[in-house]
């Protein structure tokens, strides 16, 4: 039995990992939650019994086995290190460390074996990123992609609770003939609105969330050969990622062949039957674990390029589940290494 701490317990995401770490029966033996001074004293309840909420200071890792931690990255540098010095296990959910050479990047459908390479701190990825490589893995591995086209339709969770907050007040302005408010979270009113930016721009036009998927997904598969070209939209959807990709690869890939490559893996569903209107959505994967692909077509003039459409639970297996998957794998590697 762990000793486990959530950070960020107040969070959409801590949220979240509280619900799974019960769902899931992880083997906590003690655990507590932290969150930032505005939420202390806040009571949780876990397992049936009631928790309160405490202030997270660095007294507060001591004895701790692992944590699962979602804060700002900002937080992230201050107490992670302090948590992995007090002996713990940090499963960071921020991005604070995901291109830190010293810390692996992982989903534990893809390269569960980088957990021992730890030095007592663990990155979750981009929640955009992992329902993608969930997908990609199993293809990479049989026909080996070259390049992958991407266009997110991200949902305003992503953001937080402030940016459900948004789209809930826009909307319910733009329904009723009411002014709509100024938007605080994101660049521009996302009710009935389509946003192509997600984070800042950077110089070359890219902007960090879409620079996260082409050098987190190397990382995570890797290979530096991969070549990714994202665009990030943030759309009106309350929950769940959806994603439209390309691939292209080296050996000839057929709609046919990447079904069975797909059958069976775990963490994946596949959703396509045109022909019965049936393919992955964002409101039918809510609170599911399973990554979901559908619309699986062949590029209409090359044979070694694929197009289908990836829909995941971006606060399940985009954040929190795949955090505790990585915890539920980092228990079990260890006890067989022990």
């Amino acid at each position: 039995m762990k000793s486990v701490a959530v950070v960020g317990a107040s969070g959409a995401v801590g949220d979240v990992m509280i619900r799974l770490l019960e769902e899931r029966k992880f083997p906590a033996g003690t655990i507590k939650f932290l969150a930032s001074e505005r939420s202390a004293g806040k009571r949780v309840i876990f397992n049936g019994d009631s928790y309160p909420v405490e202030i997270l200071c660095p007294e507060a890792f001591e004895g701790v086995d692992i944590v699962l931690s979602s804060t700002p990255a900002s937080i992230s540098r201050e107490f992670s290190p302090i948590a992995a010095k007090a002996g713990a296990v940090v499963v960071d959910n921020s991005s604070a460390w995901r291109m830190d050479p010293e810390v692996p990047l992982v989903v534990p459908e893809v390269n569960p074996g980088d957990i021992l390479k730890h030095k007592g701190i663990i990155a979750n990825p981009n929640c955009s990123t992992i329902q993608m490589v969930v997908a990609l893995k199993p293809l990479h591995d049989a026909f080996k992609i070259k390049r992958v086209i991407v266009s997110t339709y991200q949902s305003v969770s992503g953001a937080g609770q402030k940016g459900m907050s948004e789209l809930w007040a826009q909307t319910h302005a733009r329904v009723n003939g009411l002014d709509v408010p100024e938007p605080s979270k994101f660049p521009h009113p996302i009710s009935f609105n389509c946003v192509p930016q997600i984070d800042d721009f950077l110089p070359s036009g890219y902007t960090k969330e879409e620079m996260k998927m082409v050098l987190e997904t190397r990382k995570i598969m890797g290979d530096d050969s991969i070549d990714v070209c994202p665009t990030c939209v943030r759309v009106p959807v309350l929950y769940s990622h959806s994603e439209s990709i390309l691939i292209e690869t080296e050996l000839p890939i057929t709609p046919e062949s990447a079904r069975e490559v797909w059958e069976g893996k775990p963490g994946l569903t596949v959703v396509d039957d045109p022909s019965a209107k049936q393919y992955p959505l964002p409101d039918s994967s809510k609170d599911r674990d399973d990554v979901f692909v559908g619309r699986i077509r062949q590029d209409l003039g090359r044979p070694n390029a694929l197009l289908f459409w990836c829909v995941s639970d971006n606060l399940r297996k985009g954040a929190a589940l795949n955090a505790v998957q990585i915890a539920e794998e980092l228990v079990k590697l260890t006890a067989v290494s022990a």
